[in-house]
């Protein structure tokens, strides 16, 4: 019979030691100062116009990040935070001639969208709230209990930006190294981290442990 057990290999060691420390470091950040709300898909907005009372809409932000607005018709605001929204429908609504000098009000009526979900080879696989505006990729893999022994070197993370779709690949070693690495990004309601399993190898034959063993990064026979 083989053992179909990954065995904890030194590169997989070093990763687990590298986050249980960044685990203990980023708690000060979570705790920082908040920024501004970032809209995100599923919210529900009312959007109201000084003394234009007619334009007054309240919409429901789509799974692309867009609203459609009297007047101006689609508005991508997925990824803004409420002043730039605000900022760029008024825009719309002066370039287009329909309101000289627009003064425009965003209120959140119902947040939807203030969850992100990790999943694959992680520690607890689930949907995670947004507790703060400025939590990042590497706090959320922190949250989610840090990557699994089996799990790969690279996360993806899936989510919209702008209301511009997004899919980015994160070296995790690499981020566990530098925490102020770019791309230790500030997560949005929506976003979606999925880290794969690590490839593996098998041995077999007369030896003392045949089986599956992780692959690790710039492992050699």
């Amino acid at each position: 019979m083989t053992n179909s057990k990954l065995p904890v290999t030194p590169g997989t060691f070093l990763k687990m030691c590298l986050f249980w420390a960044i685990c203990v470091l980023v708690q000060p950040a979570l705790a920082a100062g908040e920024v501004e709300y970032r809209i995100g898909a599923g919210d529900i907005i009312r959007i109201s116009v000084f003394q234009n009372p007619e334009l007054t809409t309240e919409a429901r932000v789509g799974e692309q990040g867009a609203i459609t607005f009297p007047l101006i018709g689609k508005v991508g605001i997925g990824g803004l935070p409420l002043s730039e929204a605000e900022r760029q429908i008024g825009e719309r609504l002066r370039d287009g001639g329909f309101v000289v000098n627009p003064q425009v009000s965003i209120m959140l009526m119902q947040i939807r969208s203030s969850q992100v979900a990790v999943l694959g080879q992680v520690g607890r696989p689930g949907r995670y709230p947004l507790e703060t505006t400025d939590i990042r990729l590497i706090d959320m893999l922190a949250i989610a209990g840090g990557v699994a022994p089996a799990g790969a070197d690279v996360a993806v993370l899936n989510g919209y930006r702008e209301g511009k779709p997004i899919s980015l690949e994160i070296d995790i070693p690499r981020l566990l190294l530098n925490a102020k690495f770019e791309e230790n990004i500030a997560l949005q309601g929506g976003d979606i981290i999925y880290v794969h399993r690590a490839p593996v190898f098998y041995i077999y034959g007369e030896i003392q442990r045949p089986g599956s063993y992780r692959l690790d990064r710039d492992m050699t026979v």
